[in-house]
């Protein structure tokens, strides 16, 4: 769509405003700001519209009258995305589906649950949970993040490593398309419809009923946290957890500067000199688990750790996640803006690319963050910057 004119939009808005009645479409310049960018807030934009449909049939009529008069429109979630997928070009509306957020059901015979795009992914969580079961993806975000955002980002998170990304774990989805038309997709032989959605960002339809698998709720789980002087012997570590035998649900790295933010922040203490410290958790049944993390255990301390903690309980395994899962909020207190990268390079690769990322810093005079998914070397590498500062951009 090209977008326009400025009547065919007043036109458009009052259309919707008897569609959807006015506390339901936002104009108003202090309320479209609120919906400039995502969590890339190095691109904004604001939105011409923004519209909170909540059903199937109303997202519909939305888009079929964005069409009548050639508006385009962007569908978003909680907006705690990285790539700008959310973020409206100029004369677009957004489609806000965040009171979509009713799950329509749960079967724990089937492990499957279908639910509208804006239930959050904790929320999910606690209602699956009733009944002894999860839903796998976390991403960082997952307080607030949405299972239509995940879908839209085809989002993973720590445990990805060993339960793969959201595409792996849909089932269904409702799509409606551009010019209104509403199709349901499934994992059918043939083209991967659902496949295709998943990360596809909003472009192709927009999603408004999900149907995920659901995994068994963790019967026993270790966790440790392991704190290394050198990243050399942490990556060598976690070479090591890898080739023992096991394979964790979740291998996590964080290097020095997210350590010194996360002290500074939130008032955690890590052992002195230490420029990387790895999560490891160990998932399964009971019985044989303790061989497991033992094995896990003896390779993170043949890499001379200062220091390894051991999760003992799971109030303990949630203090030593929270480590991980603040660092995000911890580098957005100690920088006014950050940038965030997502590479994949192979293992063997990745104290060389860490090395890379600390020379380049030094020459730019930007501090650069990495706290990331070391496990399939998923790296993010965190630019801190102050859009204030001329040229900092």
């Amino acid at each position: 769509m090209t977008g326009s004119t400025d009547g065919s939009m007043d036109r458009f808005a009052s259309a919707l405003r008897s569609l959807l009645g006015p506390a339901r479409v936002m104009d108003e310049p202090h309320e479209r700001i609120l919906y400039e960018s995502d969590g890339l807030t190095l691109h904004r934009s604001p939105p011409a519209l923004v519209l909170f449909p909540e059903t199937t049939e109303e997202v519909s009529s939305c888009l079929r009258l964005a069409a009548e008069h050639d508006v385009p429109v962007v569908p978003r979630g909680a907006g705690t995305g990285l790539s700008g997928g959310a973020v409206a070009p100029a004369g677009a509306a957004v489609l806000a589906l965040t009171r979509m957020r009713r799950i329509l059901e749960i079967d724990p015979i089937e492990r499957r649950c279908r639910v509208q795009p804006g239930v959050a992914n904790l929320a999910l969580n606690a209602a699956a949970e009733k009944r002894g079961l999860r839903f796998a993806p976390d991403p960082s975000s997952q307080q607030v993040a949405t299972i239509g955002g995940n879908v839209a980002e085809n989002a993973g998170g720590p445990h990805t490593l060993l339960h793969g990304v959201t595409a792996t774990h849909v089932r269904s989805l409702t799509v409606v398309l551009a010019g209104g038309d509403v199709v349901a997709f499934g994992r059918e032989p043939g083209p991967d419809w659902v496949g295709l959605l998943c990360g596809s960002e909003g472009t192709l339809g927009v999603v408004t009923e999900i149907e995920v698998d659901l995994i068994p709720a963790v019967e026993e789980a270790r966790v440790f946290l392991a704190a290394y002087a050198r990243t050399e012997e942490a990556i060598a570590a976690v070479s090591g957890v890898l080739t023992s035998g096991v394979l964790p649900v979740a291998l996590e790295m964080m290097d020095g500067e997210v350590l010194a933010t996360l002290e500074s922040a939130f008032g955690y203490r890590f052992p002195q000199g230490a420029r990387s410290v790895l999560i490891v958790e160990i998932e399964g049944l009971a019985a044989g688990l303790d061989e497991e993390a033992d094995l896990a255990l003896a390779a993170l301390q043949s890499r001379n750790p200062l220091e390894i903690r051991t999760a003992r309980d799971a109030r303990e395994r949630a203090a030593l996640w929270r480590v991980r899962k603040q660092a995000f909020g911890a580098l957005g207190r100690a920088s006014p803006d950050y940038y965030t990268q997502d590479g994949v390079v192979p293992r063997s690769r990745i104290a060389e690319l860490l090395e890379t990322i600390r020379r380049i810093g030094e020459r730019e005079s930007m501090k650069i963050a990495n706290v990331f998914h070391a496990g399939d070397g998923n790296l993010h590498p965190i630019l801190l910057y102050d859009a204030r500062v001329p040229g900092e951009i």
